[in-house]
């Protein structure tokens, strides 16, 4: 397997995975945060950030540096616009995640806060939609991978 076949298997695998884990985020845990209650909430919140930093932390710096090395590693066989406009997606998911995300949770660690709450679960389309698109460029990735495959197994 080349270098580049596993620098795309890791960048696939690690969108797909965050791609995924954003929606159940999203449409399950976040609107959990609304019904834990005062009592238990900073402790709900604490457990949260830990918990999920550990599983997310490694695979978005791998789906970082996997899109950065995707770059240098190029395939002629893929389009050049997917490789840049998913890094591009890439960057946009840190941004979003550091500007937005991490001030919100800041606000919510001290305390359930109705506006932060909102601002979060509202801002955090941001990354499902990104995250999702990135699974769909991939995906073209994989397509223009397989079809040219399969055309230079016909032309033999």
């Amino acid at each position: 397997m080349s270098w580049f076949q596993q620098v795309f298997i890791a960048n696939f695998a690690a969108t797909f995975f965050l791609a995924g884990l954003i929606w159940m985020v999203q449409v399950v845990h976040y609107p959990l945060f609304n019904d834990v209650g005062k009592e238990n909430y900073i402790r709900y919140h604490q457990r949260h950030q830990n918990n999920i930093s550990l599983i997310v932390g490694p695979v978005m710096l791998i789906e970082l540096a996997t899109a950065i090395l995707l770059i240098w590693a190029i395939d002629e066989r893929i389009d050049r616009t997917l490789v840049y406009v998913g890094l591009g997606l890439v960057l946009l998911i840190w941004l979003s995640t550091a500007l937005i995300q991490v001030p919100c949770h800041e606000k919510l660690a001290r305390g359930f806060d109705p506006v932060a709450y909102r601002w979060l679960v509202n801002s955090n389309w941001i990354r499902t939609i990104a995250w999702t698109a990135r699974g769909w460029i991939v995906v073209a990735m994989l397509f223009g991978l397989l079809t040219k495959v399969e055309t230079q197994m016909v032309s033999q």
